[in-house]
């Protein structure tokens, strides 16, 4: 995949990823199986448990009837094979579910969207893993691997409701380059997300920590937030093939405006 970062495949182009989800049997990490599929993409949803993971895959497919979604189930050994992984596993569980597969996710790029969180009487408030954030003990467990933080701010409920979008910007840190465009085409092929490069790896940090905001905000106004940044401009789209092919009157080649996240 390209390392340019937040560029938005064309309409009907989505590049379709093998992923595997660690911990995907979870609201979360289900979540985004069922928002990955729907968008093209074969997903394994992993556990320590494959039967575990089979009841929740068929749970998945019995909802969506009729969308041919390619997600099958496995442990997270079979999940760690994919061709790119996610760690959705509770906060807690990240550094060690990562260590068990550790071979098998040499050499690959690793999505963390675990968020180290607390609740206390009637607040959220972020705690520090070691190494600052979740992300960082997964990159520092497997150093082979090339790990990217994502997702942590898009909410699981409205992610895995099929029926309607999720308006959101996803904010994508790593310390290599090419993790951070491997996750933003990811992103950017579900409809309505829109990546955000935010920098290295020590972004991490702040970006979990920020989640426990985003939890009271929902407490106090009864409500799912989800964010959006503004002033930052939206990419161009790839021109369509025939587009291309055809050009401007002056042999030119034209591209459209992507489309608004």
């Amino acid at each position: 995949m390209s390392d340019v970062v937040g560029i938005r495949p064309a309409p009907n182009r989505v590049c379709a990823v093998q992923i595997g989800i660690l911990g995907g049997t979870g609201p979360a990490g289900s979540a985004l199986a069922v928002r990955l599929a729907s968008a093209g993409h074969q997903v394994v949803i992993g556990s320590r448990s494959r039967y575990r993971a089979l009841e929740v895959v068929d749970g998945l497919l019995e909802r969506w009837p009729g969308r041919e979604l390619a997600i099958t189930a496995g442990d997270n050994a079979a999940a760690a094979d994919a061709e790119v992984v996610v760690i959705a596993t509770p906060w807690d569980g990240a550094y060690g579910t990562a260590t068990s597969v550790a071979d098998r996710l040499a050499d690959k790029v690793v999505i963390c969207m675990a968020n180290a969180l607390t609740r206390i009487g009637k607040e959220f408030q972020p705690l520090v893993p070691p190494r600052g954030s979740v992300a960082a003990s997964v990159q520092a467990a497997v150093p082979a691997c090339r790990v990217a933080a994502a997702f942590h701010h898009v909410p699981a409920k409205e992610l895995g409701d099929l029926d309607h979008p999720v308006e959101s910007d996803v904010l994508v840190c790593s310390d290599h380059p090419d993790a951070t465009g491997t996750t933003s085409e990811i992103v950017a092929s579900l409809p309505d997300l829109r990546p955000l490069d935010a920098g290295g790896l020590s972004q991490a940090t702040p970006i979990e920590s920020f989640t426990a905001v985003l939890l009271q905000l929902n407490v106090h106004y009864k409500t799912r937030v989800a964010l959006r940044f503004t002033g930052i401009a939206e990419p161009e789209a790839e021109a369509e093939p025939e587009a291309a092919a055809a050009g401007g009157p002056d042999g030119s080649v034209g591209a459209s405006a992507g489309d608004d996240a």
